[in-house]
């Protein structure tokens, strides 16, 4: 019987070793020299069928029993030539392993009778399987552990750690891992459980001569029944038990060692166990990290294929070993990702309030996945008088420090807005806050405060990028704002200036990772985003504003693929106003005869904006809260009604103590204002003003 060459696939140059997934078998096109063939004759296949023949190499000449090598090329020769029956090696023949390429210049090795060398069907027994050499071995967990290394979450480094092993080293692969993961130096109470996260397996598909076949897809079948459906999703690893003993010993073992048999049954679940093969085809591995065992993985090899040797156990416990590692940084950084995470979104506002006269919305954007905090922020603040601060700040920066100083910038902007103070007050404050903090803390703010009733705007600058005001009409428009100097920088004044707010205007308010970035300047930048804005309000043409979340994401699709350098936060407020017809104010003297006056006065604006149903409770917490304030005021006291989507009543005085909600006594006669006040009113408050305070409530239309 002659003897053929087995012929396969040769993986192109630069292919990963530990990608080879599947490579379709094929055999090589012979080149027209002149040789001698014989006649292939069919090999038997285990399977009963009858396997593809042979083909010789095209130059080669098949060798045949007595055909022998010279001296020189098994000397001199490639490094997987295979000795000769004249040259024989004390050690038995090492073929090139599967998805390795052979070293340049080297000759095809010569196997008999083999036809297929990723799977060992057909191959007679006692016949090497792939990765026989040390080098072999070496070169697969190289390529396998930097596949792995490429994951940077959780789910990508176990689908590394699958698609390294399966087919080149097993044809199989289950992988679980504690539920929940333990993260760093935390130490987990309660019992040990492990959760089946993922398998991977080559599929099998029946070819012409009967066969079977891999796939060269590795992803299986959702249709199919995989080994996820006939094994248990969740293990308890019981103390003292025998998957308990294994996972401690760390080192890989054979799934037909004793401490194995006895473990498989609880890792897998009962009757699965049956699909782990014996004769050393399967390797169970536990999953190492830094400071436990995190997981366990196990390697499968189908029966008809070689079984594992001890090698290969090597070869586990570092596929083993470099996977936990990667997986113990990966929940590391997905816990450094939460608190970052969690620590910008406590920074900014959960949600923008609900001010009467004008509309919110926003937008923060970080400045890349990598870095999720930053110090941007944005911030919108009730104020007394039915008015709103308007706040947006940039601390200089990337870190977690620049994070920390931007919440303690805006809780001081909060602390000073609540005290009503000037915009220019407020950034002199915040720039003796920034040096308090330290001589290189800088940052930039824009502070603008909005008054529905007058219609008008107070802006105040520190070094940040003017706002954009979008009027009704379509035309956008650049304020001009002095820019100041950065909060920080120290003794230098700040100027606010005033200017017109008109209804059904819109107002951005941005910070310079907006505008600014690598390929453009920032004037460049706020050029194209006061075009954007004209551009997207003639789609609503000139007497409908664009919506306001919709303006939002049309200014962030402004954004090129390289302009994303810096973070983004954004502001848009949107002024409706309050008519002059909806207000009615008055000044009251501090005198008995006040709390009479304001319900008159306050019944004559219900009756005139037709309120008549809001008579009766009006009256009565108006009386309550202008004698509290005439009580201790030594100026005229302050009523206003508003009448929005709501009916708001505003009194002021100039004494500041605010005043306390408290449960009177029965014999108190007095103390019962502000219990009615809370009980009737849809909310209340008060607040202090720099002379004095107001205090507000609503009712609902």
């Amino acid at each position: 019987m002659t003897e053929h060459p087995t012929s396969y696939e040769r993986p192109q140059p630069g292919a990963d070793p530990a990608e080879a997934r599947g490579a379709l078998m094929r055999s090589p096109q012979p080149q027209s020299q002149p040789q001698v063939q014989t006649q292939p004759q069919p090999q038997p296949c285990p399977r009963g069928g009858t396997a593809l023949p042979a083909q010789a190499r095209a130059g080669e000449t098949p060798s045949g029993p007595g055909t022998s090598t010279s001296k020189e090329h098994s000397v001199n020769g490639p490094e997987h030539a295979q000795p000769t029956s004249a040259e024989p090696d004390p050690h038995r023949p090492r073929p090139t392993p599967e998805g390795i390429p052979p070293q340049p210049g080297a000759e095809p090795e010569r196997t008999v009778g083999t036809q297929e060398r990723r799977t060992g069907r057909g191959l007679p027994p006692g016949r090497p399987m792939p990765m026989r050499r040390d080098g072999d071995r070496l070169r697969f967990v190289g390529a396998a552990t930097r596949r792995i290394a490429r994951g940077i979450d959780l789910d990508e480094i176990v689908m590394g750690l699958c698609r390294a092993t399966v087919p080149t080293f097993s044809d199989a692969i289950l992988v679980y891992l504690r539920d929940p993961l333990p993260v760093g130096d935390e130490r987990p109470v309660g019992p040990v459980v492990l959760r089946l996260r993922r398998t991977d397996r080559i599929p099998e598909e029946r070819d012409t001569e009967g066969g079977f076949l891999p796939v060269p897809v590795p992803e299986p079948d959702p249709t199919d029944v995989g080994l996820a459906a006939l094994t248990a999703e969740l293990c308890e690893v019981r103390p003292g038990g025998a998957l308990n003993e294994v996972l401690r010993g760390v080192r890989p073992v054979f799934a037909d060692a004793p401490a194995a048999r006895a473990a498989l049954p609880e890792l897998l679940g009962e009757g699965a166990e049956s699909l782990v093969p014996g004769a050393q085809h399967a390797i169970l591995a536990p999953l190492r990290g830094r400071r436990r065992v995190i997981g366990a993985a196990l390697f499968l090899r189908r029966p008809e294929r070689l079984a594992f040797e001890a090698d290969d156990l090597l070869v586990a416990a570092q596929l083993a070993t470099h996977s936990a590692l990667g997986i113990d940084k990966a929940v590391l950084y997905g816990r450094e990702a939460y608190i970052a995470d969690e620590l910008q979104r406590t920074m900014l506002p959960e949600n923008l309030p609900s001010a009467t006269g004008v509309r919110l919305a926003s937008r923060y954007l970080p400045a890349a996945e990598t870095a999720r905090v930053g110090g941007d922020w944005y911030d919108a603040i009730p104020l007394p008088g039915s008015r709103v601060a308007l706040v947006v700040g940039d601390v200089m920066g990337h870190s977690m420090t620049s994070a920390a100083i931007m919440g303690q910038l805006r809780t001081t902007a909060q602390t000073l807005a609540g005290l009503d103070l000037p915009p220019q007050e407020v950034l002199h404050h915040l720039d003796e806050q920034a040096q308090r903090l330290g001589t290189d803390r800088m940052a930039t703010c824009l502070y603008a405060v909005y008054d529905p009733v007058a219609h008008r705007i107070t802006i105040a600058n520190a070094g940040h990028p003017p706002p954009v005001l979008l009027h009704l009409g379509g035309h956008a428009e650049v304020l001009r704002v002095p820019a100041g100097a950065p909060i920080g920088v120290g003794g230098v004044d700040f100027e606010a200036v005033e200017l017109d707010a008109p209804a059904g205007a819109t107002l951005l308010l941005y910070t310079d990772g907006l505008v600014e970035s690598r390929l453009r300047d920032v004037w460049t930048g706020i050029e194209q985003l006061r075009e954007k804005l004209a551009a997207t309000a003639q789609l609503t043409g000139p007497d409908h504003p664009p919506p306001l979340e919709a303006l939002c994401d049309e200014v962030l699709d402004m954004l090129g693929p390289g302009d994303r350098d810096d973070d983004i936060a954004l502001l848009a407020a949107r002024f409706d106003g309050i008519a002059p017809s909806d207000v009615a104010f008055w000044f009251l003297e501090p005198e008995d005869t006040a709390p009479g006056r304001a319900r008159r006065l306050a019944r004559r604006a219900l009756a005139r904006w037709g309120l008549e149903e809001l008579t009766d409770s009006v009256e009565l917490l108006v009386s309550e809260v202008v004698t509290n304030a005439v009580r201790y005021a030594s100026r005229p006291v302050t009523l206003r009604l508003l009448r929005t989507d709501v009916l708001r009543c505003e009194v002021g005085d100039d004494v500041p103590q605010l005043p306390r909600l408290r449960q009177a006594r029965a014999t108190d006669e007095g103390g019962r204002g502000l219990y009615l006040v809370n009980r009737l009113a849809r909310r209340w408050g008060a607040t202090r003003l720099s002379t004095g305070k107001v205090v507000w409530f609503e009712l609902n239309r």
